[in-house]
């Protein structure tokens, strides 16, 4: 793959150079290298747009264009750095925004923000706090852009009866014949499955307004300063769309408050942490609870939770079918990924009230 890239940096809108090109962070779904070259001063983030992920990366491309160019405009009218505080897509040299290679895979470049660093876990309630007021600030930046008219780039990607649907086809079809293996999980999977419209039905009541949403909020999605840990930029924009700000929220809350990561085996060393929970909210609030109304603000409590049971579902699916969507470093990681999050969900359910209290304060 490093060969594929190698021939199609050419293309792009960037210095003539030898570019070093490496492997670089830990997402589950793009497969990223880093550009960089002693004979230029910046170093580029290089991506194949996952085929599997992204059915039409036109979508994707033009979501993250348009988004930017508007987050730009907002950054510098609050006095803010748009240079550094919103990612730089560089175009081809064409102007195109990605380029293709020989087997139609969609590849795009932007600009790596210096002196950055992306963390995977947050080491404290105030680098999670930090966390939160980086995404506050996405979303009250957004607020104001139109969302119905972004591409839904995944469709029903937070519609979570539609995950459930999908969850229980994969359950009756078992291609894999791996349904035995995890009957415990999928029937804790199944027992709640009562709530998982809660949100969706919110909306179709009016209840709920659409919103600009990340919709892959986790922690490592916020480039860090390196000198002080303070949040600089909003990152990953593929899954950007109409939505809630219960997912945004949800999704950070069910990486970030976490005690172990979402791949640990053992389940002792998985709680919720009230306290980053509480950390992150705050952080949120303070830059995003003027735009949101009492309704709006009580959904994300709720959206902690779901995002964290359509989550387990997504990975318990995923790993009924053969694991052919999210990447895998050996044959159960899937399913230590659910019975993960269903760990999380079960203690999390204990604190819902206080998790309530928290936005009201």
């Amino acid at each position: 793959m490093i060969q594929t890239a190698r021939s199609l940096v050419g293309l792009f809108d960037i210095p003539q150079a030898d570019y070093d090109i490496t492997p670089f962070g830990s997402g589950h779904i793009n497969d990223t290298f880093l550009l960089s070259s002693p004979e230029v001063p910046r170093e580029y983030v290089l991506q194949r747009i996952s085929p599997a992920a992204f059915r039409h990366p036109d979508h994707v491309m033009d979501n993250i264009v348009r988004v930017t160019a508007f987050l730009r405009a907002s950054i510098e009218r609050r006095g803010g750095d748009p240079q550094r505080e919103a990612l730089t897509v560089v175009p081809l040299k064409d102007g195109s925004a990605f380029a293709l290679d020989g087997e139609g895979n969609a590849w795009r470049l932007t600009l790596r923000i210096p002196d950055t660093v992306c963390l995977d876990m947050p080491d404290s309630p105030e680098s999670f706090a930090e966390s939160g007021r980086a995404f506050g600030m996405f979303a009250r930046d957004l607020s104001e852009f139109p969302a119905r008219t972004l591409h839904e780039t995944i469709p029903h990607f937070h519609d979570t009866p539609s995950r459930l649907a999908h969850f229980r086809e994969a359950l009756k079809k078992d291609v894999r014949g791996r349904a035995a293996q995890c009957r415990e999980v999928t029937d804790m999977y199944l027992q709640r499955s009562s709530r998982a419209s809660s949100l969706t039905d919110a909306v179709t009541a009016g209840k709920l307004p659409l919103r600009v949403t990340h919709n892959d909020t986790k922690f490592n999605n916020v480039c860090l300063s390196t000198a002080d840990h303070r949040a600089v930029c909003v990152i990953d924009l593929d899954t950007i769309m109409p939505g809630l700000y219960a997912y945004d929220f949800g999704d950070a809350i069910r990486f970030g408050a976490n005690t172990a990561l979402e791949d640990e085996r053992d389940v002792d060393r998985i709680r919720f942490s009230l306290p980053m929970y509480e950390a992150f909210a705050r952080g949120y609030l303070r830059e995003s609870g003027s735009i949101m109304n009492e309704t709006e603000r009580n959904s994300l409590a709720e959206g902690a939770w779901m995002m964290t049971y359509e989550c387990g579902m997504r990975f318990l699916t995923d790993y009924l079918e053969g694991d052919v969507y999210f990447h895998t470093a050996c044959e159960d990681h899937n399913l230590v990924r659910a019975v993960n999050q269903m760990t999380l969900l079960r203690d999390m359910e204990r604190y819902e009230t206080q998790m309530l209290r928290a936005l009201k304060d």
